[in-house]
């Protein structure tokens, strides 16, 4: 298997800060990979280490199998689109597209080309001679991706692309970022703070805390098998259950993680658990429904159309045993 990115004991630090702190990590050619975690996780330093922005202060970064130490940044075959686009403001839309290719000396005539070429990629046609000014966040963000993908990287790197964008219009563009991920056939590398970003759009998540990679897998399991407390809160919302808690409902006596749509809101007498109903919040597709189990509050999911539990009220709580994901040993 061919790795377009591998991270092999890679560490940078700033003064006594640990930004990133010997990572093992490695991208399938190919892939869309997402590297997800809280702000000051290490992700984005981590992509900085890939372009060349910065440097490790130990270990190896290797791009398509060579050891990227010595190539400056305008010598590794990646591209980076940023969060807040960096576009040209006196730059016209098809010469901010053609800027890399006029740095490297291409004539005119085929910049121009290449860039109508990666405008109509990215839905823009016509707009080539707009100012950036003249366009929508998400027509900037197709702008931007565009110049990337115009000097035909092998890796594009992503740093929080959709981050400035309504929640319609992000939904909207990681569709359209998967779709021409799959086109394209390049290996994609986005970080996100964005847990639904990552689980909806990346083939691998890797999973940062503390400048360190504590998961990496398949959307699906780190959402369903996470193994690490932090990464069972961090990513979606779970039930993080102490030792106690989880031998009292016979899943053994470790950390364990019960996502709350895993749970069925019943009568009393009928659940595995029971417990007194403390908080409602309604979200627009179920609500949440937060109940004392005595001593420890546990959330589970009731669905649209159903109705919820009154505050106060004594419910059960039930769920499949294989619902239950032991994850460290107390």
């Amino acid at each position: 298997m061919t790795h377009a990115v591998a991270f092999e004991n890679v560490a940078r630090h700033y003064g006594p800060v640990r930004a990133v702190d010997g990572v093992d990590l490695a991208v399938e050619e190919g892939a869309f990979f997402a590297m997800l975690g809280p702000s000051g996780s290490g992700k984005t330093t981590c992509l900085r280490l890939i372009s060349g922005f910065e440097r490790p202060t130990s270990g190896i970064v290797r791009i398509f199998g060579e050891d990227a130490g010595e190539t400056p940044p305008n010598r590794r075959n990646v591209n980076t689109v940023f969060q807040d686009y960096a576009l040209f403001p006196h730059l016209d839309v098809r010469d901010n597209v053609a800027y890399g290719l006029m740095v490297k000396g291409v004539d005119k005539a085929k910049r121009r080309a290449a860039a109508e070429e990666m405008l109509a990629l990215v839905k823009l046609e016509g707009y080539g001679d707009r100012k950036p000014a003249q366009l929508s966040g998400g027509q900037r963000q197709r702008v931007a991706l565009a110049r990337a993908l115009v000097n035909q990287p092998r890796v594009l790197l992503l740093d929080e692309p959709l981050g400035a964008l309504d929640l319609k219009l992000r939904e909207q563009m990681q569709d359209e970022l998967k779709a021409l991920q799959k086109r394209l056939g390049i290996t994609f590398v986005f970080v996100t703070h964005d847990q639904g970003e990552a689980l909806s759009m990346a083939d691998r998540v890797a999973v940062f805390d503390h400048g360190k990679v504590v998961q990496v897998g398949t959307p699906a399991e780190v959402y369903e098998r996470p193994a690490t407390r932090f990464v069972a809160d961090f990513v979606g919302s779970s039930n993080v259950l102490p030792p106690e808690v989880s031998a009292r409902i016979g899943a053994g006596a470790g950390w364990a993680s019960l996502r709350p749509e895993a749970i069925r809101v019943a009568p009393e007498t009928s659940g595995r658990l029971a417990g007194r109903v403390t908080a409602l919040r309604y979200l627009g597709a179920g609500t949440r429904v937060t109940a004392d189990i005595g001593g420890f509050e546990i959330v589970a999911m009731v669905g649209p159309g159903e109705p919820p539990p009154a505050p106060g009220t004594m419910v059960g709580l039930d769920f499949r045993p294989e619902a239950i994901h032991l994850m460290e040993a107390p």
